[in-house]
């Protein structure tokens, strides 16, 4: 079986290739069963000084789904942590395979997108520079960041929504307790919201990446 491997010609990019070097970059990650062109449409929400690029995860999601994933599902909000680890182990290639060197990197993604985000940075938190988490949640088990990242905090956005069935409480209950410790976090819980981005949830997380950047 072959690993999980970021596809190159699948990666939609805010500006072009000779504008991209000298610059941070921003990732953007989607959920479950979707593509990288979901959130690209975010893209002029967002601050123009990092150069974004939106990725399609690496898996082909199981039929009848007609999109990608990070990981496979499993017990919601308990995905296997091995599934991630291959995943962030795919963008890091990526990223090394670029043809710039970006100043920084930092990802911002959805649900699955979501949790990838933050468990980039604890299995690599000398790489990524904060994360953007938006109805996503925390893997359960210890990472090899995650001593380090409660030393240093990175700074976290977390938004979820008070209706949101998709995520279950435990891992809600799970990312309540961990992020704190381990991050300067910035949350906030939309009421009414489901399982989707609000107009003020988007405006909250261009405010916590103007001030990143």
């Amino acid at each position: 079986m072959s690993l999980p491997a970021i596809n190159p010609d699948a990666v939609l990019w805010s500006v072009p290739e000779e504008e991209r070097a000298g610059r941070p970059l921003l990732l953007l990650l989607h959920g479950y069963g979707s593509n990288e062109a979901d959130l690209f449409g975010l893209v002029p929400h967002l601050p123009d000084a990092p150069v974004i690029a939106s990725l399609r995860a690496p898996l082909q999601a199981p039929w009848p789904i007609d999109g990608w994933s990070w990981f496979p599902l499993a017990v919601p909000g308990a995905p296997d942590p091995a599934g991630l680890d291959a995943s962030v182990d795919a963008i890091i290639a990526w990223i090394d395979a670029l043809p710039f060197t970006p100043t920084s990197v930092a990802a911002a993604g959805f649900s699955q997108g979501g949790a990838m985000s933050v468990h980039l940075l604890r299995r690599a938190p000398e790489r990524f520079a904060f994360a953007g988490n938006l109805a996503g949640f925390v893997v359960a088990g210890d990472q090899p960041g995650d001593a380090i990242l409660q030393e240093t905090r990175p700074p976290v956005f977390w938004g979820r929504g008070s209706a949101d069935t998709v995520i279950s409480d435990e891992a809600v209950a799970r990312t309540t307790d961990w992020l704190p410790d381990h991050s300067t976090l910035s949350g906030r819980i939309y009421e009414g919201l489901d399982h989707s981005i609000s107009g003020p949830e988007l405006a909250d997380l261009r405010a916590f990446l103007d001030r990143q950047y």
